[in-house]
């Protein structure tokens, strides 16, 4: 622990200089301005700034890739009260009890509110970073070829999962379209050219960066299109600073949404939104003012703001510990950390052992930034909202073809952004989630080189795959989640649940209770 807080603290004192506090501000400003303008998602701004930092130290680039996460995650709450539109989905929660304060005069109240929220959920999560991932790195280093093919298969699973509630199927065959694309080129130990049809562009495979710009901003762009356009509308802004009894009052909700939202960004793949929604929930079903959700609540508010930014941090902790993003951003920081020379994984507390410290560092900085920045500037912000986004649709397009041309001067990473941007557009038009496929193209060099690596260690023999113990216990839960969704297993459920019902009740009349 005293070794972890010396680290921390020389981490800390590296990046207060000037410049490094200048970044910091610059980046989680320019963060809150992509968050809180509606079609410009975090995803988008970290992808867009990781190919814009592509000449930087390491160091520099990530605090502001992180900065950036953190300041479009908080920003798209603006507009979520503001507007009832959500900057990022991470912000959907918000607008349920935000909008509805706005309307009543207190616009100004639930900014402020929303933006203490949002501190104490990134500290939160800050903290729980520190603490759990030396702990799962540790824990990692037991991890062979056959832990990590299973650990990948688990991540596509319970992305997939999660991020399509309604057809998991949907979320399944979009994770495993991730896997495939990334088998495409040449294979990591032979050298071996796959599906590249003849084409010498093919060869060298999908870049991550254009593809993750394409099924995100490109993708975005051509939604936008086809939708109405947004009216513009104007809230007079009050009072920002809230009063320290409103959030003293919360601080169960506050405490319980951090640790929630940390935990639910710690899964691979699902994302602040879904961390907003059941920070959210846990809050309805608990609190003492069941009747004033969705119609005006400071403890919903505060509940979905909390959860959605701790779960920034939360998502931090499986990049860093066994180098799986735990959602979209997360992922689009993982290949930046891979394009600066830094490789998170099981071998991080041994490679890079201060990096760990000096993430949370970059984090704590951050967090600060978004609180001062948040509560001194509103009606200064408040401003960029009367721009339609439809006006920034084509400079957002410009910034997606440099991006993706700058990251390797091929003008074939254009062409890769615009197919998956138009492969993006047309998941979402049949409901399909994009980010079981990012995390696909993620995962899949590390699950097809770990199965192949698996297979040369046994000399193809399957059975260690499925008998070493942790192993054993993945496959078991993939095999449990995949099952659980099924129609036929919840009627088995719900069928023994009534049988036991039944027979409870029957004990009961036999006792006469």
């Amino acid at each position: 622990m005293f070794q972890g807080l010396l680290q921390f603290y020389n981490a800390l004192l590296m990046f207060l200089t000037p410049k490094v506090l200048f970044d910091v501000l610059w980046s989680t400003q320019l963060g809150i301005i992509v968050g809180m303008m509606p079609g410009l998602t975090a995803t988008m701004g970290v992808a867009l700034m990781t190919t814009l930092t592509y000449k930087m130290a390491p160091e520099n680039a990530i605090i502001i890739l992180i900065c950036m996460y953190i300041g479009a995650i908080y920003g798209g709450s603006r507009s979520a009260i503001l507007l009832n539109i959500p900057g990022t989905p991470a912000n959907a929660a918000t607008a349920v009890d935000g909008h509805p304060l706005a309307r009543q005069g207190k616009a100004g109240m639930a900014i402020g509110i929303a933006t203490t929220g949002s501190f104490f959920g990134s500290i939160i999560g800050m903290i729980l970073l520190a603490l759990f991932t030396p702990l799962i790195g540790n824990f990692a280093l037991n991890f062979g070829s056959f832990e990590f093919f299973w650990l990948s298969i688990f991540g596509i699973v319970i992305c997939g999962n999660l991020t399509s509630p309604k057809d998991p199927l949907k979320g399944w065959i979009a994770g495993f379209l991730g896997l495939f694309i990334a088998t495409i080129g040449m294979e990591g130990m032979h050298a071996y050219r796959r599906f590249c049809f003849g084409s010498v562009e093919l060869s060298g495979g999908i870049s991550l960066i254009p593809a993750m710009v394409g099924i995100f901003g490109f993708a975005e762009i051509l939604t936008i299109m086809r939708q109405p356009e947004m009216e513009v509308i104007q809230s007079k802004i009050t009072r920002v600073i809230p009063r320290l009894k409103d959030i003293t009052r919360y601080w169960k909700t506050i405490l319980r949404s951090g640790v929630i939202g940390t935990f639910v960004g710690a899964i691979p793949g699902v994302g602040e939104d879904i961390a907003a929604w059941v920070s959210y929930d846990f809050a309805s079903r608990s609190s003492k003012e069941k009747e004033k959700f969705g119609k005006g609540s400071i403890e919903g508010l505060i509940a979905a703001e909390t959860g959605n930014n701790a779960c920034v941090a939360g998502a931090m902790i499986p990049v860093l510990s066994l180098a799986i993003p735990g959602s979209a951003p997360a992922a689009v920081l993982l290949a930046a950390m891979f394009i600066h020379g830094v490789r998170p994984g099981p071998l991080i507390m041994v490679e890079f052992p201060d990096f760990i410290y000096q993430v949370v560092a970059m984090v704590l900085l951050a967090t600060t930034a978004m609180l001062v920045l948040g509560l001194s500037m509103v009606r200064f912000l408040v401003k960029v909202l009367t721009i339609p986004r439809e006006r920034l649709m084509p400079f957002v397009f410009v910034l997606c073809v440099i991006g993706s041309y700058a990251l390797a001067a091929r003008l074939f990473d254009v062409w890769v952004m615009v197919a998956f941007g138009i492969l993006g557009y047309y998941m979402r038009i049949m409901d399909y989630p994009v980010a079981p496929t990012v995390l696909g193209i993620i995962l899949g060099d590390i699950l097809d080189k770990n199965l192949r690596r698996g297979l040369i260690l046994t000399d193809g023999n399957l059975i260690p795959f499925f008998t070493r113990p942790i192993s054993l216990i993945l496959c078991l839960l993939i095999l449990f989640t995949i099952v659980s969704r099924m129609s036929w297993f919840r009627r088995l459920v719900k069928s023994v649940n009534s049988q036991l019902s039944l027979c409870l009740a029957k004990l009961r009349q036999k006792a006469g209770i």
